[in-house]
């Protein structure tokens, strides 16, 4: 259920919600009704957190710009970082809290009330729903900081609530949370494949992509708590994803309102907003990358692939336009990759972590190259002769591990925007580009929506002191390198 909520800290909000009787009379739809099963909220939270990770609206999100993937051609605010003027860390953050983690909740909520729901089928559905909780808050924390979380969801006692430590509080608290449900994937029952659009039901498939995530739970603490990232990466790692066929993905539909998000943007406004940026082309032209017919447009010419300046205007006809994979209705949404885990792998087998993952660095990393190029339609004969290039095979490629795992886990990342810009935050490469108008470096994090400033001041004070300042070059806690 869509809750008219603008914010969950805004003032209207703490009028909206001061009895139960309230809140379900705030949130009435006339035209729609209003009870609405757990299902239907597990479905809706479902398609708003991909849709949130996959838009490549300015007015939603920006990670494909911090990524470096494309640049704007006119409008270019966004790219160079300007996240206040169109609201976009508010719109990012009502988003997460309102249409995700509160729909997830209420779903919660209505499983455990159902007395028709057997013992198993409970277990199994709140299983699912705690699988994508998590998701979502891992992604509030690598996108903001320290957040609300202990209290940010019981908006009745806690209108304005406290802002937890992500290092002490959250992440160990992620962790524990799914430590507690992957047993339930085993026994329980969950969603069927009418309200789950990722797996359709599959509880099986459900367990490896709560190993997964728990995997890259587990990685980004590698350089700050290395005993709780070892014993976490270490138990998750015999039960993640082991080919594409098991990537969290949801297939979107032909037909409005079903379709992927990119497609709305790049095709059914008519708009062209965005060119591919020299970052990522120049640096797959020097690799002679087989995934460039697939990631671009040969609109430039055949086999030739021209990336616009970033953070500058640029000429929509004369750069390299994004894909037309990426210009189709139906392409999937993806939630988490076969790549992704390959790469997490790669780098836990690493001298410098020397977790025991099942495996060696360059087994893994090659691994992950032949997932992202075969997903995205290469052949395995591609991945191999890519892989025979002395830059790119992991003994020979240039650079340190860090260079070489961040290189290609960061191309791999393409249509991925978020865990793209993380991936250089986590690894600092490959290197990225100043933006050009306002000559500001790539950010390390969203500052704090305005809503927050004004209405939860105390709490976003004691916030802002304790991250070391409510601003874009502040470092997550797991950025330390």
């Amino acid at each position: 259920m869509k809750k008219i909520f603008l914010s969950i800290l805004t003032l209207t909000l703490i009028f909206s919600c001061m009895s139960d009787e309230k809140y379900d009379r705030f949130n009435e739809d006339p035209k729609n009704p209003t009870q609405v099963s757990e299902d239907v909220l597990f479905t809706a939270a479902t398609k708003s957190l991909v849709d949130q990770m996959s838009s490549i609206n300015v007015n939603m999100n920006v990670f494909r710009m911090f990524a470096q993937y494309c640049t704007q051609v006119t409008y270019i605010d966004e790219s160079n970082y300007d996240l206040n003027g169109r609201g976009i860390t508010d719109n990012h953050w009502s988003e997460m809290y309102r249409d995700v983690l509160l729909d997830l909740q209420d779903s919660k909520t209505k499983v455990n009330e159902n007395a028709n729901l057997t013992a198993a089928e409970k277990a199994g559905r709140i299983a699912q729903i705690e699988v994508l909780s998590v998701y979502a808050w891992q992604q509030l924390v690598d996108t903001f900081g320290d957040i609300p979380y202990t209290e940010a969801l019981n908006i009745i006692d806690y209108p304005l609530p406290a802002y937890d430590d992500a290092a002490t509080v959250i992440y160990p608290d992620l962790i524990n949370r799914l430590d507690a449900v992957i047993p339930s994937f085993d026994t329980g029952e969950g969603f069927n494949a009418v309200a789950d659009r990722i797996y359709d039901g599959d509880m099986g498939a459900w367990k490896k992509f709560a190993n997964s995530l728990k995997l890259r739970v587990g990685m980004r603490l590698s350089d700050v708590n290395p005993g709780l990232a070892q014993s976490t990466v270490e138990s998750a790692a015999p039960g993640v994803f082991t080919s594409n066929d098991d990537n969290a993905l949801l297939y979107y539909q032909s037909a409005t309102p079903n379709t992927n998000p990119v497609w709305v943007d790049l095709v059914e406004s008519g708009r062209k907003d965005y060119v591919a940026t020299e970052t990522i082309i120049d640096i797959m032209n020097d690799l002679d990358d087989p995934r460039r017919e697939f990631y671009f447009r040969q609109n430039v010419g055949p086999d030739t692939y021209q990336g616009g300046v970033y953070g500058d205007s640029n000429s929509y006809t004369a750069n390299t336009q994004l894909g037309d994979i990426l210009h189709e209705a139906t392409t999937p949404g993806v939630l988490m990759d076969f790549a992704e885990v390959s790469f997490l792998l790669a780098t836990a087998a690493t001298p410098e972590y020397n977790f025991s993952v099942g495996g060696t660095t360059d087994f893994f990393y090659s691994r992950g190259i032949e997932a992202s190029i075969e997903y995205w339609g290469g052949l395995p004969a591609d991945a191999l002769a890519y892989l025979a290039d002395p830059d790119v095979a992991y003994a020979t490629a240039p650079g340190t591990w860090r260079e070489k795992i961040g290189k290609q886990f960061w191309l791999a990342m393409y249509n991925r925007g978020f865990e793209g810009w993380t991936v250089w935050r986590k690894y600092d490469a490959p290197v990225m580009n100043i933006a050009a108008e306002s000559g500001l470096p790539v950010p390390h994090r969203y500052t704090y929506p305005i809503d927050e400033q004004n209405l939860n001041v105390a709490n976003y004070d004691a916030a802002s002191a304790s991250i070391g300042g409510d601003a874009q070059g502040t470092k997550l806690f797991w950025d330390v390198n």
